[in-house]
């Protein structure tokens, strides 16, 4: 697929190409908590950067954990290219970078250098090629000045920002992320949004996130899906479509973008006042031609 057919995917059109998909997929675990991922179909196709949302054990991690073949569907089905991930993950684990939320788990190296290598060692790949690897991930991220640190010593941020740059090692075709924007501040943030949305075009990268910023939505998704407590999948679409249905939300317990608060507001005392934007620069261009009517 060329970076062109990546830029016209939509989840409902029947040729796209689909990477994930999870349908009507229960997971009970010991203590008795029930999650069952039904409702609508979870889908993400190549190229696309879908987010997940909702509150607190709705289910947003039980369904990456599928996805990664961590867990074994005991109803439904999970497929993640073409095949069960927790079936075939040897088939297909080379072409998926992972970051987890608790990234001490995932760095285990002596060197921030050596963690990053991990992967292309594991592989056999030669060290020449290794070491290209490695410097380009760190590039990616920033970070060619932390290669020698030791991952313990690190802070926060910049161990989300290892972990990613050992999961972006490899190219991956579909990048997995479980609250990537934690312990990161605004900069980082911004510049981890920038480089998500330059992959998912230049390499027709699929992202999947989930995330409790919401206000990084927008500037983050192509698609975004809403769980409700329990894992039902209430709402799929684009993040005006979910973001302008506020009665689901509610039900959620999401609150809706800062930004889609404001043309609320705007609304209720001007019936007039423009609909919803959710980004600065929508909200300055609106702002600015509802100022000139």
């Amino acid at each position: 697929m060329t970076n062109a057919d990546c830029d016209h995917v939509h989840p409902d059109d029947p040729d796209a190409e689909e990477i994930v998909r999870i349908s009507c997929v229960r997971h009970t675990y010991e203590d008795g908590t029930s999650v069952h991922l039904c409702g609508l179909d979870f889908l993400a196709h190549r190229g696309k950067r879908v987010a997940v949302l909702g509150p607190n054990g709705a289910g947003k991690t039980t369904m990456l954990y599928h996805i990664l073949g961590l867990m074994k569907p005991q109803e439904g089905a999970v497929e993640v290219f073409g095949v069960s991930p927790s079936a075939a993950w040897t088939s297909i684990r080379r072409r998926i970078g992972v970051v987890l939320q608790n990234v001490d788990e995932q760095i285990i190296a002596p060197t921030v250098a050596d963690d990053v290598a991990f992967s292309p060692r594991q592989y056999g790949l030669p060290e020449a090629e290794v070491l290209e690897r490695v410097d380009r991930a760190l590039g990616l991220l920033g970070i060619k000045d932390l290669a020698d640190r030791v991952p313990h010593n690190l802070s926060g941020g910049e161990k989300r920002k290892v972990a990613l740059a050992g999961a972006l090692v490899m190219d991956p075709e579909l990048l997995v992320l479980d609250e990537p924007f934690e312990g990161l501040d605004p900069k980082s943030r911004q510049s981890l949004l920038g480089l998500l949305e330059r992959l998912s075009h230049e390499r027709c990268m699929t992202v999947v996130l989930s995330t409790h910023d919401i206000d990084t939505v927008p500037e983050f998704a192509d698609y975004a899906y809403v769980l409700a407590p329990g894992g039902t999948i209430a709402l799929r679409g684009t993040p005006a479509e979910v973001f302008g249905n506020v009665e689901v939300l509610d039900r959620s317990n999401i609150k809706p973008p800062i930004l889609a608060e404001l043309f609320s507001r705007l609304r209720e005392h001007d019936p007039g006042a423009p609909a919803t934007a959710l980004t600065v620069d929508e909200a300055a261009d609106t702002l600015e031609k509802w100022k000139c009517q």
